[in-house]
């Protein structure tokens, strides 16, 4: 049985973007979140709040390749990124730091250099 990769449209356009902008600025960063977004839903990352908040530092930019679930507590000011988010997770991120999606995270053109990937 062939692989098809994920039928979600919106993480098919996501992931070409991303391997466009890992071909055009030679980007290995955005390659792996894209590899990583390709794997089957089931091995997907998933990343807990308090992992977030054991690894991070204040002030940091996280990226989680998959989603984000809101088991612990945040006490640090971060910007999680990721395809995905819980509606606890959300909420516990959004009152320390800020969670973005994946697409806000390739649009406001951050540095490689100054984010962290989880997961």
């Amino acid at each position: 049985m062939n692989r098809t990769g994920p039928s979600n449209y919106q993480l098919k356009n996501l992931i070409e973007v991303m391997k466009a902008k890992a071909l055009k600025e030679k980007s290995l960063f955005w390659r792996r979140i894209a590899e990583d977004l390709e794997k089957p839903s089931r091995q997907r990352k998933m990343v807990n709040v308090y992992k977030i908040n054991k690894y991070a530092r204040d002030g940091e930019i996280i990226v989680v390749p998959g989603k984000v679930l809101g088991t612990g507590e945040l006490h640090k000011k971060v910007e999680v990124a990721a395809f995905s988010f819980s509606t606890e997770a959300e909420k516990k991120i959004n009152q320390k730091g800020k969670a973005i999606s994946l697409n806000e995270l390739l649009k406001n053109n951050v540095k490689p250099s100054k984010v962290r990937i989880l997961g």
